[in-house]
């Protein structure tokens, strides 16, 4: 089975504990989660981009 990333982020956001994630989904384990919150902090921090000129 596999899971997208984002449902993986939505979980933990709306306050599910890992502990509770691997146990509504056996086939995950904490490292599985660990990473993809690692890869969306990845994809976030190049989203940033510095307010430049008028706009600070």
């Amino acid at each position: 089975m596999r899971l997208s990333m984002s449902l993986h982020v939505n979980l933990v956001a709306n306050g599910m504990s890992v502990e509770q994630i691997v146990k509504e989904f056996p086939l995950l384990d904490a490292e599985d989660i660990r990473q993809a919150l690692q890869y969306a902090a990845v994809l976030i921090y190049e989203e940033l981009h510095p307010l430049t000129g008028s706009l600070l």
